[in-house]
């Protein structure tokens, strides 16, 4: 069972291949475990509030099974984990998560996975930790060291994923930007071994897969890495950047890296360099002392950079983090006016992007059936936009379609396939074109 992010949803992959490849099966539906793994985030008080509620639960439904803790819950405060019924261990570190699982029986463990359970696209891990200390996340205090793992390894398990069908990985990690800082110390340049290396050597890998960067620092998209987006032919021209809040007072309350002016100056340069990427971002609102000033800045930079989507968080003190004592709590009823305005901001900004490729062909992953248009599917395009053109959804479903964008209707792209794109795909890959059936149009 996993709560939080894309780590821990890659971890969680991981750990079930692990026992898997050491006897165990995942039980039936009404059949009792023998053993329970909860993931866990911190993220939040509200993580927290849940990672408790999901031990209880199962440890009422599987009295008798071994209830195993893991995650960054686990790690900040394990004694009252420990605590909870049913708990028979807690793992506090997840490097050595073989070895304390040895008591289950697990006496070898995988380098990698080989699929992604229940997802149409495959997150990827590819390091671990975070050095920085923003005001707001308790993440640093969980995940301190910065650990990235070796190219090879990564290139290996890419590469037995796509054999297995899958058609879009996404490298994520804690802080994806640091990738190699560890690796690299101590070595010469020429020896470096950097994000931007990493998508080099996964552009070389055989197969009709491509690869999607989860967020990124905005002080860590230039040079080298931009260049490497540039020339890349697998990645998506979709980048998630970190804003957090467009006010320079605000920002530097949350002891943020950047500014608003190397910020925008970041999106100007990718827009400048990639073709027409897709970028979104994060904003929290309500930050201690944020006023009205504030928070119409962090308008006007969101539309200024032209994000597509906005994940938008409400502020929520977290115990423990440099925030949590900071003056000047924004009323509810303040924060949840200035979510709505965010959301008609995004819905505006979406549209006007949306629009903006109609006319272009777009990469779409099928995910599945389009509910509201019968003899549709739907899916995501290379720029995070979602999709939906008529076809057959047991034939599409976790395919990779080039299509047409057409029109825009209600922030969705409604499109038509492009087939003689398909057919080119088909044959670049080997294929008889008529591996996917084209729906008529």
């Amino acid at each position: 069972m996993t709560l939080g992010c894309k780590v821990n949803q890659y971890e969680t992959q991981y750990v079930k291949e692990m026992l898997e490849a050491n006897g165990y099966r995942e039980v039936a539906e009404g059949e009792r475990a023998d053993l329970c793994i909860v993931n866990t985030c911190t993220v939040t008080h509200e993580a927290d509030a849940k990672g408790r509620q999901l031990i209880r639960r199962l440890a009422q439904e599987n009295s008798r099974a071994a209830i195993v803790v893991m995650g960054c819950f686990a790690t900040r405060d394990p004694d009252a984990v420990a605590r909870l019924p049913g708990v028979t261990k807690v793992i506090t570190d997840k490097a050595r998560m073989a070895e304390d699982l040895h008591e289950f029986g697990v006496t070898h463990a995988p380098s990698g996975i080989a699929r992604f359970d229940n997802h149409r696209r495959a997150f990827v891990k590819v390091q671990d930790g975070c050095l920085l200390n923003c005001s707001f996340c308790i993440i640093p205090k969980v995940r301190p060291i910065l650990r990235s793992r070796p190219p090879d390894e990564i290139v290996a398990e890419v590469s037995r994923l796509a054999t297995g069908g899958c058609k879009e990985v996404v490298l994520t990690g804690i802080h994806l930007g640091h990738y190699g800082i560890d690796l690299s110390k101590g070595s010469s340049k020429e020896e470096w071994c950097r994000l931007w290396h990493l998508i080099e050597q996964l552009d070389r890998l055989p197969g009709d897969f491509r690869v999607r960067l989860s967020s990124l620092e905005a002080a860590e998209v230039r040079g080298e890495l931009v260049e490497a987006l540039a020339r890349s032919t697998r990645i998506c021209p979709h980048l998630h950047l970190c804003l957090q809040s467009g006010s320079d007072r605000i920002l530097a309350l949350m002891k943020r890296r950047y500014r608003v002016a190397g910020f925008l100056e970041r999106c100007r340069r990718l827009r400048a360099t990639l073709d027409q990427p897709a970028l979104t971002t994060d904003v929290i609102v309500g930050f201690p002392g944020e006023t009205e000033a504030d928070f119409e800045e962090t308008c006007r930079v969101i539309e200024e950079a032209g994000f597509s989507k906005l994940h938008i968080f409400s502020y929520s003190a977290r115990r423990g983090t440099l925030a949590a004592n900071l003056p000047g709590r924004v009323h509810p009823a303040v924060v949840t006016e200035r979510r709505r305005r965010l959301l008609e901001l995004e819905s505006r900004l979406a549209r006007k992007y949306f629009r903006s490729l109609l006319g272009r062909r777009l990469d779409v992953l099928v995910e599945g059936e389009a509910p509201a248009w019968p003899g549709h599917v739907r899916g995501t395009s290379c720029r995070y936009a979602p999709v939906i053109f008529e076809g057959y959804a047991p034939a599409l479903l976790a395919q990779r379609v080039p299509v047409i964008a057409q029109a825009e209707a209600d922030g969705v792209l409604l499109a038509r396939p492009d087939p003689k794109a398909m057919a080119e795909q088909a044959g670049h890959n080997g294929d008889a074109p008529s591996r996917i059936p084209l729906p008529q149009v």
